[in-house]
């Protein structure tokens, strides 16, 4: 699923329509990610925001007796080829949950988990030390945790929880990382310092985020895509859409009139 170049979109979808059982949560989404963007997603809650996210990824799948039809790419391959390795789907589209999901093990353990699942080869201690510092590097984590590498991962903070677990994406190279709500579970203090991750990744990363938050989505990212009742209303720059929306709709919630 590698692509030599960078795509103009990182993500497309093209008439996506997704049902749990008989109940249809997405209706006929065509949805473009622009490639080394932050893109937020925003609605009110149940209007099929997590659900295209994970249809990203095809983790909806893990719980059974879903449908999908309609075309997902990422990086200009469809994820629904049957020749595509799902393994492989979700080494290039890594994903953090609403609450920090870091594994009872050390932290060095956590970074070096999914790197291990994705690489055929051994690599060595040095290399492997290499990597840990790398990605705790990237997300702003490495002076907290240097000393401590071989603590418990859930004896830390929240927010550096939470921090550890998109490290824990980094050292197999995705190129999208999606982004349920990430700071939900998070004070101020830790919700403003995971924003300044996304930007700090922005461009290397394309990112795709979830949040009610509306003043976050006006923050912490260039595109904003609004939806509501499953469908696709607007989507545009995230200035345009709070400033001058297309559809009364995205208007009428952005001013908090329903939602």
């Amino acid at each position: 699923m590698r692509t030599v170049g960078k795509p103009r979109f990182a993500v497309r979808t093209e008439k996506l329509n997704f049902w749990y059982g008989s109940f249809q949560a997405l209706f006929d989404v065509d949805f473009n990610v622009r490639a080394g963007l932050v893109t937020s997603l925003i609605g009110p809650s149940g209007c099929g925001k997590s659900t295209l996210l994970r249809c990203v990824n095809r983790i909806n799948e893990r719980i059974g007796n879903v449908r999908t039809e309609g075309k997902v790419e990422v990086l200009g391959h469809d994820i629904h080829a049957p020749e595509v390795d799902l393994t492989q789907v979700r080494s290039q589209v890594g994903m953090v949950f609403q609450r920090p999901n870091p594994l009872p093990v050390s932290i060095r353990k956590n970074i070096l988990f999914a790197h291990g699942l994705h690489t055929p080869h051994k690599t060595t201690k040095a290399e492997q030390d290499g990597i840990v510092e790398s990605a705790l590097r990237d997300v702003l984590l490495w002076e907290d945790v240097k000393d401590r590498l071989d603590r418990v991962a859930t004896e830390l903070s929240l927010e550096q929880q939470q921090k550890l677990c998109i490290a824990r994406l980094l050292p197999v190279k995705p190129a999208v990382l999606l982004m349920d709500e990430p700071c939900s579970a998070l004070d101020p203090k830790a919700t403003a310092a995971v924003e300044e991750l996304i930007w700090k990744l922005r461009g290397e990363y394309t990112i795709l985020i979830v949040t009610h938050n509306m003043a976050q989505a006006r923050r912490a990212s260039d595109e904003c895509a609004f939806m509501l009742m499953g469908k696709m209303v607007e989507h545009r720059r995230t200035e345009d859409l709070f400033l001058t929306p297309n559809s009364q709709k995205t208007a009428d919630y952005i001013e908090g009139r329903y939602g």
